[in-house]
């Protein structure tokens, strides 16, 4: 690979200030940086010098996300071949290769568009290009129904880069979780194309399907008082769903890969997990109907709620950066996502507005934790104080 790094040092002249193509710098020391470790450091004060910069966290990021990412592939292609009564005699290469032919123009499409707007206003702002889209470029497809239309995930796209972050000052800047803002807008704009039971399960147009094929999901079952669905296959993930969000077990395996590396913070994937398990009690203790009646634990392997735990909840920008308050942020993540998707028959699903909500509330969390912390030092030094004397 030295030809491509020849390159880069050959045309790396050419895009300084005052030559000709000096507005393509961006550009030119984004693809560098992201290939090769950048060759400016601090010469100056106090830093902290690694080989971890933003791009290879977020790096870490999309690889823990390849485990739902491939799953995803497989079981749309398999939910396909399932409503059409021909799974049996349909071979796993022919399944997957279905469900990447329909995954993957919808990842191009994000990262194309995603990555086009970064590029645009890195430029007009003569900044470096920002590294944050390498992690929402993913999630974007990963949370949203894979008969979304890909024009609806171009203008999602735009709308979450312009509005859900740039406007705030780019990377590190954004208040709500990008991602998240594609899926909200989608929701609110496009509700009809968003849900109901046809846009779960890859279908053509006249398809013949099963008898008993309905499309719904296991958490619309549940709101609709039919709660007698598969553990086992809500766990592994075959049931329909969003792209990413289905499997449970390829979410903790990018769990495991996130808090190994210290990439993912463990006290909010945990406090999330127990916010919902004491609402979810909370709900079957006073249970007046099935949905209320469903047992707690199936509530985190259902719907959206472990994919926002692990990989929304944890964004390092949007969550509680104090320590305690990310037990609590993560907490109240858990306990609002449950009550909207029991108490709310029109929206079942409440992971993505409880996460919303909490990133709104996510600086407030953290100046009253730290507004506590020093009232307990003050505390302690006027004690000290009235003793020596």
């Amino acid at each position: 690979m030295k030809f491509i790094r020849d390159f880069f040092e050959r045309t790396e002249p050419l895009v300084q200030k005052g030559e000709k193509y000096h507005w393509l710098h961006s550009v030119h020391d984004g693809f560098f940086t992201f290939l090769y470790v950048p060759k400016n450091t601090a010469r100056s004060g106090t830093h902290i010098h690694d080989y971890i910069d933003l791009k290879r966290t977020m790096s870490v990021v999309v690889l823990a996300l390849v485990p739902a990412l491939l799953f995803g592939m497989y079981n749309t292609g398999y939910q396909h071949f399932r409503v059409l009564g021909e799974l049996d005699t349909t071979a796993f290469f022919e399944i997957f290769f279905y469900g990447l032919l329909k995954v993957l123009p919808i990842v191009i499409v994000s990262y194309g568009v995603g990555l086009g707007l970064e590029f645009v206003f890195a430029q007009l702002r003569g900044h470096e290009i920002n590294e944050g889209f390498l992690v929402s470029g993913m999630l974007i497809p990963l949370i949203m129904p894979i008969e979304t239309p890909l024009w609806m995930i171009g203008v999602a796209t735009a709308f979450a880069v312009v509005f859900g972050k740039e406007v705030f000052g780019g990377t590190g800047m954004n208040i709500w979780n990008p991602a998240l803002v594609a899926r909200a807008f989608l929701f609110f704009a496009y509700p009809a194309q968003m849900s109901g039971n046809s846009v779960w399960v890859s279908l053509k147009e006249g398809a013949q399907t099963i008898d008993s094929f309905t499309g719904a999901t296991p958490m619309a079952e549940a709101a609709a008082g039919n709660t007698d669905f598969s553990v086992s296959d809500a766990f592994l993930g075959f049931i329909p769903g969003s792209i990413g969000e289905t499997s449970t077990l390829a979410i903790l395996i990018g769990a495991v890969i996130l808090i190994i590396t210290g990439i993912g913070n463990w006290k909010i994937m945990l406090s999330t997990v127990l916010g919902g398990v004491v609402m979810g009690a909370i709900l079957n203790l006073f249970a007046v109907n099935a949905y209320m009646a469903l047992p707690f634990w199936e509530h985190l392997i259902i719907g959206g709620f472990a994919f926002g735990a692990v990989f929304m909840a944890t964004d390092p920008v949007s969550a509680s950066q104090t320590q305690r308050g990310k037990w609590i942020y993560g907490f109240l993540i858990g306990v609002l996502a449950i009550l909207i998707r029991v108490v709310n028959p029109a929206y079942p699903e409440g992971m993505m507005l409880a996460i919303l909500i909490m990133n709104t509330f996510a600086p407030l969390i953290d100046h009253y934790v730290v507004q506590g912390h020093i009232k307990r030092r003050l505390k302690r030094a006027s004690v000290a104080q009235r003793t020596a004397a």
